[in-house]
C-alpha cells in the first residue's frame, strides 16, 4: 500500500520561504511521477507543480512558476518543494500526490489523474 507522508509547513512572513518534503513508502519511488497541490480555505484544491519520475520534466502552475521549485531524490524516495518570496495568497493547505508513468509518459495537472495523495501539511503566510 502506497503511503505519502509530507513534512515541513509552517507559519512564515511573505517574502519568506518554506521547504515541503514528502516521502513514499509501500511502492517504487520510480514508478511515480510526482506532484504538488494545494487547497486554501474555501476553495477547490489546485495544482502546483509536478515532477517526472526521473526528474528531468517540470511543471508549475503560472502564480508559483519562479518562487517554487519541485525536486525529487529517488534514492531516498522524497519529493521536495522549494517555495521562496511567499506571499499571502500562498496560504493553504499542501497536497502530495503520485502517478503512474511510464517513460516519457505525460506528466498530468487533473488531481483526478492522481492515485496516491498525503494528508496535506499547512503554510500560513502572513502580510
Amino acid at each position: 500500500q502506497v503511503q505519502l507522508v509530507e513534512s515541513g509547513g509552517g507559519s512564515v512572513q511573505a517574502g519568506g520561504s518554506l521547504r515541503l518534503s514528502c516521502v513514499l513508502s509501500g511502492g517504487t519511488f520510480t514508478s511515480y511521477a510526482m506532484g504538488w497541490f494545494r487547497q486554501a480555505p474555501g476553495r477547490e484544491r489546485e495544482f502546483v507543480a509536478s515532477i517526472s519520475w526521473i526528474g528531468e520534466r517540470t511543471e508549475y502552475e503560472d502564480s508559483v512558476t519562479g518562487r517554487f521549485f519541485i525536486s525529487r531524490d529517488n534514492g531516498r524516495n522524497t519529493v521536495n518543494l522549494q517555495m521562496n518570496n511567499l506571499k499571502p495568497e500562498d496560504t493553504a493547505d499542501y497536497y502530495c500526490a503520485a502517478h503512474r508513468q511510464y517513460g516519457l509518459g505525460p506528466l498530468h495537472r487533473a488531481e483526478a489523474l492522481y492515485e496516491y495523495w498525503g494528508q496535506g501539511t499547512q503554510v500560513t503566510v502572513s502580510s
